[in-house]
């Protein structure tokens, strides 16, 4: 192999070095985004998992405290 193709295959191999580089910053910056994202997504569905939990909750008391004070008023009302 001659001097000028040693010399034009290692500018290849740097090009493509640099342009490696270039795109793996591009990936870094896309998956810091998308952690990002799924932070996001997660303190959103923390929120939304307490409010349904809240719900839930108040839709198994509210006739358990409702059945609880009848039976009593019923009680108060024999005697």
């Amino acid at each position: 192999m001659s001097d000028d193709q040693i010399v034009k295959l290692l500018e290849e191999i740097r090009d493509l070095q640099k342009t490696h580089l270039e795109n793996y910053k591009v990936a870094l910056s896309n998956q810091q985004q998308a952690l990002e994202t799924q932070k996001h997504a997660v303190k959103r569905m923390r929120t939304v998992l307490a409010i349904v939990g809240g719900i839930v909750i108040a839709l198994y008391l509210l006739p358990a405290f409702w059945w609880g004070s009848m039976s009593m008023l019923r009680c108060a009302l024999r005697r």
